[in-house]
């Protein structure tokens, strides 16, 4: 599935009436001593927000993100200020963290800096997701050890060993133009009779980062890399990540490779797996390959890879539509792009491009972690899958629902399927309230997340799963690659990591979804920034989304901000069963309805962007 970028925020006060009019159903309470800790640094009872000037002292303002039905201002006694000036960004630790919302109190740990400055606003999104920028000087000196490139000696001992070295074959990268943690290279050949053969190179990061080591503890701890709007967080430090495990071009790389001879109508007929050495030919770009396969334009130096990129996008289309016949689900979302100056600051934003190159690598990362899952299934070898369990019936039904509304009235025959879910989406592709639906089709499914117990993958429509592709930036690519290869040395190894397994999976899965949280928020303080100077002015997008406080609205160009209805000239009420506001008059908005608005209001602080209609 597509990777899903944005989200709509849901207002749900305890207990108040909203500016509708309409009651809300009151949110649990938890004390914040209930919450989990909080990413890689497993923060407890913290709290990042503004610090302001209170009756006895100051109180903290927490920074969007938090819980809202744990997290309230927090009060600061006078003697737990510890020099703090007020209107900025602090850390403050929770005293009473069992305490109820509104009585907690806390001090100042450290003051972050002034909340209009773009490195204070992304430190505070640091600090409050537990990320670090920096690693521990035992992780460093371990990485420092390590070579820049493999040398000829561990090249020739390692081939001894068994390593097959494919320097000779044809290899590219085929990344976005500033990727600088390139985890995967191709190789493909076309043989007789239609069929083809497909060599998926990835980074062999196993080699260097091995357990019971600094950079594994770290690794493991971090679970995964972290791509805020200006800066990575990576997993492993820059010169594993960018240098020696990188396939960067013209230089030797040990690699894990998965071979597989795919039939014409795209069945992997046989599958192989084993340690490699490639030398990546050239770096190319989703741009540069588009370019020349659909735009005619001649790189000089890429004209010997002319026909292997022609072959590659026929082995793309061919592997697609076998995914499409077996209901393979498409989400397609616009991923939001924010183009920044030299201080920081928005000066675009945009839907992310996507072309088909960009497909190519998605059919053959799939195919290849595909072909290792089953390979492992079946041997009943402890291992790392990634799994997307079935829809919850209720939630498709609800959803079924709000789609008969727009006069779709598909229903399944039986059990709800991927092949159905699919069939729908396509249908409704192409109108106006096609991205709606989409939307909350997806909040009707499972997440995906990693787990020891195959369960398959819904939403691949995939028996079989995996994340092998990208060990430079994934903890539990990483990992499967330490049973792989313990796998081929004949180790046997099973009772150690079936005991392990279980942990690595939980803790990826939560590190995936802090890391997430983290990239939005960063993506959402500077849509908000970027408003600021906009103010005033209108945009045209698509309702979507409606809540009892207001109207969701999505540019075009993928920022979303709230109509409130205490803004309108009518008494709305929300009905929930329809998605749509109906008005005092007779107005009615409902989702995927196209509308203009003007920018209201802009606050980085609080990451909200409040819209009104323009005016017909």
């Amino acid at each position: 599935m597509a990777r899903h970028n944005r989200r709509h925020i849901k207002i749900r006060p305890s207990g108040k009436v909203e500016r509708s009019g309409s009651k809300i159903p009151p949110v649990r309470e938890v004390t914040i001593a209930e919450l989990p800790p909080r990413g890689p640094q497993a923060l407890e009872n913290q709290c990042v927000g503004i610090l302001k000037e209170g009756r006895d002292g100051g109180i903290v303002v927490p920074d969007p993100g938090y819980p809202a039905s744990a997290f309230g201002q927090i009060i600061i006694r006078r003697n737990h200020l510890n020099g703090a000036p007020y209107g900025m960004k602090v850390v403050c630790e929770v005293l009473n963290p069992s305490a109820r919302r509104a009585e907690y109190e806390g001090k100042i740990v450290e003051v972050l800096g002034d909340p209009g400055n773009n490195d204070v606003a992304m430190l505070s999104i640091l600090r409050q997701f537990g990320l670090s920028s920096s690693f521990p000087a035992a992780v460093m000196e371990e990485a420092s050890a390590l070579p820049l490139s493999p040398e000829e000696n561990d090249i020739e001992e390692a081939i001894l060993h068994g390593r097959k070295d494919l320097r000779n074959l044809l290899t590219i990268t085929i990344d976005g133009e500033e990727a600088k943690d390139l985890d995967d290279a191709i190789s493909i050949q076309k043989l007789d009779k239609g069929y083809y053969r497909l060599w998926v190179h990835i980074a062999d990061v196993s080699e260097y980062v091995r357990e019971g080591t600094a950079l594994d503890a770290e690794a493991s701890l971090r679970g995964t890399s972290v791509y805020l709007v200006d800066r990575v967080i990576p997993m492993l430090p820059p010169r594993l990540s960018n240098g020696l495990c990188s396939l960067n071009p013209h230089v030797p790389r040990f690699t894990m490779t998965c071979e597989m001879k795919i039939a014409p109508d795209g069945q992997i007929e046989e599958s192989s797996i084993y340690e490699s050495l490639i030398e990546s030919d050239a770096r190319t770009s989703y741009n540069e390959i588009y370019g020349i396969l659909f735009e005619e334009k001649v790189i000089e130096e890429y004209a010997k890879l002319q026909t292997m990129l022609e072959q590659m996008l026929e082995l793309k289309r061919i592997l697609k539509t076998k995914r499409k016949a077996r209901g393979t689900i498409d989400f397609v979302f616009p991923e939001t792009h924010v183009d920044l100056d030299e201080e920081g600051k928005p000066t675009d934003v945009y839907p992310y491009p996507i072309n088909e190159i960009h497909g190519v690598i998605e059919e053959f990362m799939i195919a290849a972690n595909e072909a290792v899952a089953e390979r492992f299934n079946k041997m009943d070898y402890p291992f790392v899958y990634r799994i997307h369990e079935e829809p919850d019936d209720l939630k498709i039904r609800e959803f079924l629902h709000v789609a008969k509304l727009f006069g779709e009235n598909q229903r399944p025959d039986g059990k709800v399927t991927p092949l159905f879910l699919s069939g729908l989406l396509d249908d409704i592709a192409g109108k106006e309230y096609a991205p709606a639906l989409n939307q909350l089709l997806l909040r009707s499914m499972a997440k995906a997340k990693y787990s020891e117990i195959n369960a398959g993958h819904f939403g691949l429509a995939s028996r079989y799963y995996c994340h092998f592709t990208s060990p430079i930036r994934r903890y539990p690519d990483l990992y499967i690659h330490r049973i792989i290869k313990s796998w081929l040395h004949q180790k046997h190894q099973n009772q150690h990591f079936r005991a392990l397994v279980a942990d690595v999976a939980y803790h990826s899965s939560e590190m995936e979804k802090n890391s997430v949280d983290a990239e939005r928020a960063s993506v959402d303080l500077k849509c908000a920034e970027y408003m600021i100077a906009h103010v005033g002015e209108e945009f045209t997008g698509k309702i979507s989304g409606v809540c009892p406080a207001g109207i969701f609205v999505q540019l075009d160009n993928t920022i979303e901000g709230m109509v409130p209805f205490s803004s309108l000239r009518e008494f709305f009420t929300y009905d929930e069963r329809k998605l749509e506001a109906r008005g005092s008059r007779g107005t009615v908005y409902t989702i995927g309805r196209r509308v203009t608005v003007q920018v209201a209001a802009a606050d980085p602080l609080t990451h909200h962007i409040d819209f009104a209609f323009a005016e017909t």
